[in-house]
Parts: structure tokens; sequence; C-alpha cells
């Protein structure tokens, strides 16, 4: 019997791991992958006190402190969780079970993708879902991001005052979002908007180079650029949380309250998947949300004993 199953093996599930063990609870991870999507990051350098680290590398780091504080890690899916009584049966996709007297769900976010040939070739070779992760990386060159949300127009600010130029490409006859991130886009000078346009091709050696609009801008269909930033949005992994009955909002966020609880009594959430944060989905708030929930749900354990 666990106290605590925590399932998804990102930042917020090895942050809760860390603590949930340094306070003597007897703790497991169940993931897929170590780091989940932050291992997908080329580099991280906006996490405090680690100056350049790539995801994995990071990954790596926070999964063996969490063993080393005594947390037990399972590179497994867990397809069902149910409930008996004061403790919870979790069965992964295999048919093994474990018992758990609490469970907390870290099961982040999937980045929308373009669904284009070589979208995963260039991954980390001048293609980056996340603008905050890798701005820095392209001081002074061309960049293009990819959509009309306020997510696509912030990126686009943030990136005008590090790149050279800025390309922000929209399906749309207009910006949609937060009117002042719109109009701050449209009026900044190095911003520039291509609207009724999408990408359709990328090129390039051993980085992105070019990129395939599918409609001529300037007189031409290529594109000339250092990196591509796809801001188009992401989901919630959502399926084994509305299969529990966790509650959602509108886009499939688990709704939880400033101690990370679900509307499910002995249920947390935390990380990408939730509604806090006010939605500034980082390394550094999934961590502090992991923290969060696990001294919640030693207060919560520590009541109950």
């Amino acid at each position: 019997m666990y106290d605590v199953a925590i399932i998804g093996s990102g930042p917020a599930g090895y942050s809760a791991g860390i603590y949930s063990s340094r306070y003597q609870l007897k703790t497991i991870i169940f993931g897929k992958m170590m780091g989940g999507t932050m291992s997908e990051a080329h580099k991280v350098c906006n996490y405090p006190g680690i100056k350049d680290i790539t995801g994995i590398d990071l990954s790596t780091q926070m999964s063996e402190h969490a063993q080393t504080n005594g947390c037990e890690i399972r590179f497994e899916s867990i397809a069902n969780v149910e409930k008996h009584g004061d403790t919870f049966l979790l069965t992964n996709n295999r048919g093994n079970s474990y018992k758990a007297k609490t469970v907390l769900l870290t099961t982040g976010t999937e980045r929308s993708k373009l669904t284009i040939p070589n979208e995963d070739k260039y991954l980390g070779k001048g293609l980056s879902y996340c603008a905050t992760c890798d701005g820095n990386f392209y001081k002074d060159k061309i960049v293009c991001v990819i959509g009309g949300s306020s997510a696509a127009t912030m990126a686009a600010m943030m990136l005008s005052d590090i790149a050279k130029e800025v390309y922000i490409i929209y399906r749309g006859t207009e910006l949609k979002g937060d009117p002042v991130w719109k109009k701050q886009a449209e009026n900044k000078e190095n911003i520039h908007v291509i609207l009724e346009t999408v990408v359709v091709g990328l090129e390039g050696d051993e980085k992105l180079s070019s990129i395939k609009l599918s409609r001529e801008y300037k007189g031409s269909n290529i594109l000339n650029t250092d990196g591509l930033f796809i801001e188009i949005g992401s989901e919630p992994n959502d399926d084994l949380p509305l299969k529990m009955g966790i509650e959602t909002d509108d886009k499939g966020y688990l709704i939880v309250n400033q101690a990370q609880r679900t509307n499910i009594d002995g249920i947390w959430a935390a990380g990408d998947c939730t509604t806090n944060s006010n939605g500034f989905r980082q390394v550094v708030t999934a961590t502090s949300e992991g923290a969060i929930a696990s001294n919640d749900i030693y207060q919560y354990l520590k009541s109950r004993s």
C-alpha cells in the first residue's frame, strides 16, 4: 500500500515525489517516459539556479533526486483508477494493480502540432513549441510564429525584443485573442503579420533554414527563417481524469483549488494539466504545484492517522 501514487513523470510529478518522500510518505510515480514533455526541450535556460541544461538532463536529475529520497518510479501507463472506500486501486495497461491512499495527477498536456512532414526532424533544430524556453537562442535572427491567439501574439512580442525580424503566420483573416497584445504586435516595427496563410513545408539540411507557405508572400512562397515557434495551442491529457470523474473547465483542464485538490476526495492534480498558475505552463510552475500538492497530501494523511 502506497501513501501517494503519482500519475505522470514530468516536473510536477518529480517535485511531488521529492517532497512527499521527504515527508516519509511511501510514494510511487508512474509515467510513460522520463520527464514528460520537458524531456523534449532542446535547452532549458529559465529554471532558477540552472543557467543552461537540456530537457532530458534536467529530467534525469529530477528523477534521480526523487529516487534518492526514496521515491519509487515505474515507467508504466495507468489505464484505470477506482476508489474503494478510503483507498484507490490503480491498474496499468498490462493488468497489474497497485493500491494507494491518495492519488496525484500530473498528466500534463500535449502541444498541438502542425502535422506536416519533417516536423519531428527539426524539433530542437530550429523548431520549438515554447518561445519562453527557446527564444534567447535567436538573438538578432529571423524567426516565425505560427498561430493567431494571445499565446502567439505574446510570443511574437517577446521574440521581437530578441530577434531581428519576427513573422506571425496565421490562417485566419485577423489576429485573435487579447486586443492589447494584438494591437502591440501589429504596431511593432519588426513584427510582420501574414494572414490567410499556412505553413505547408519545412526545409533545411542539419537545421531548419526556410519554410514553405501555402501562398506567395512578397513574390515567393518560400520564407527564409532561423527559427519557427508553433503556438497553436495545447490539450490536456484528460482521458484518465475524465474516466475518474474529475471536473474540468471547458478546455479540459483539471479544476483544482489553491491546495491542488480536485472535486474527488483523496485526488489532487498538479502541473500543466490544471487550471492553476494563471495558465503559465512552465517547468517552474509545475514543480511549484507538485510541491504544494504534496504538502497538502501530507497534512491530509496526517489528519486521518
